[in-house]
């Protein structure tokens, strides 16, 4: 298929059946930063009450560059993935102090960033400044790789190499941006993993994996991702109604959020006697309290992880006084609402905080 025609297919298209999303049709670099941030590994329908709610809460660069940590992760909770956040926190600042408050408008000086990649770099630079510069998803790999019948396995390291030089072969000169948002928005709701519309495709005449019956089998993909499985049982600390809440410092997927007093096992362990041996820290509680409530298992599972949750609402003697380590502080539970949590911790909360007031 010559490049031009595969474009102007996608483009006419496009024209016809594209979403009206808010970050389309503006060349606002900090707006369309958000939405590509807030939509990595995000469907369209979660993400969009975040993006609002963030061009709301941080209308501006600085805003968001100027804001507390805690805030800016309180505001992404649900989302899931806050590395992304931690980052879009740091991007700002970085904008502020290093470009005086204005995104780069060129897609190398963009790569400098922070927490932003190639497909990023290249999404800001074609949308907010019309650069030519072909985009690649997730989206984009499925497309060209069903469209020209490319086989490279998409987990490669020679995957990037093989598909950029596709992309860009099929880029015009003229309204690249356009194209960009077509064959992104072409791969979301036309050639899609599951059941692709092939039927109605406008490139179902010269699509190879549909003239070979490969339209299921690409893109190839053979990497497996090895999920870790992980137990653990937090303890609900309470006393005169403030709970024991503790600030995850370390570098993992919960850095800066804050959940209740935690030991974790590499197995599902029940027994209070094997959940406490070795730890002085939480006898004391156990000896001086009145186990009030014992959770079922809450499963969560996140891309690399399976992890299985017990809650053990522990209420202390209101004479005993609890001497708390550094990293361990009381809250009211209003305040424990407003801290920024993981969703694990949050949908407990939910229902906790129901049969609490009730």
């Amino acid at each position: 298929m010559e490049p031009h025609f595969f474009s102007q297919k996608i483009t006419a298209w496009y024209n016809v059946h594209k979403r009206d999303l808010p970050w389309r049709n503006i060349h606002n670099p900090y707006f369309i930063w958000l939405s590509e941030v807030i939509l990595q590994q995000t469907r369209v329908v979660q993400g969009m009450p975040y993006y609002f709610k963030f061009i709301e809460t941080f209308p501006t660069v600085q805003d968001l560059a100027s804001a507390d940590e805690k805030d800016v992760l309180r505001l992404w909770q649900g989302l899931g993935y806050y590395s992304r956040a931690r980052n879009l926190h740091t991007t700002a600042k970085m904008v502020v102090e290093n470009y005086g408050g204005e995104f780069p408008d060129n897609y190398n000086e963009l790569l400098k960033l922070k927490g932003i990649g190639t497909y990023t770099a290249a999404a800001i630079a074609s949308f907010a400044f019309g650069e030519k510069v072909a985009v690649l998803d997730g989206n984009v790999y499925r497309v060209l790789s069903r469209v020209f019948g490319e086989e490279t396995d998409i987990a490669s390291n020679e995957a990037k190499k093989v598909f950029t030089k596709i992309a860009e072969s099929v880029l015009p000169e003229s309204d690249s941006d356009t194209h960009n948002q077509a064959i992104m928005e072409f791969g979301a709701t036309q050639c899609t993993p599951g059941m692709p519309n092939c039927m109605f495709c406008p490139l179902a005449m010269e699509c190879v994996a549909n003239a070979t019956g490969r339209v299921g089998m690409l893109p190839v993909k053979s990497k497996k991702i090895k999920v870790r499985e992980r137990f653990f049982n937090y303890f609900v600390i309470e006393q005169n109604r403030k709970f024991v809440m503790h600030e995850r410092t370390q570098k993992d997927v919960w850095a800066g959020m804050y959940d209740f007093y935690l030991k974790e096992f590499t197995e599902n362990v029940e027994l209070l006697e094997e959940i406490e041996a070795e730890d002085n820290f939480l006898k004391n509680i156990l000896e001086n309290s009145l186990i009030k409530y014992k959770s079922e298992i809450y499963t969560h599972v996140l891309t690399h992880q399976k992890i299985q949750t017990r809650f053990w609402r522990v209420e202390l003697n209101n004479n005993f006084v609890l001497d708390l380590p550094s990293d361990l502080k009381w809250y009211s539970i209003d305040e424990v609402d407003d801290l920024p949590k993981s969703t694990l911790v949050n949908n407990f909360l939910e229902s906790f905080i129901f049969s609490l007031n009730s």
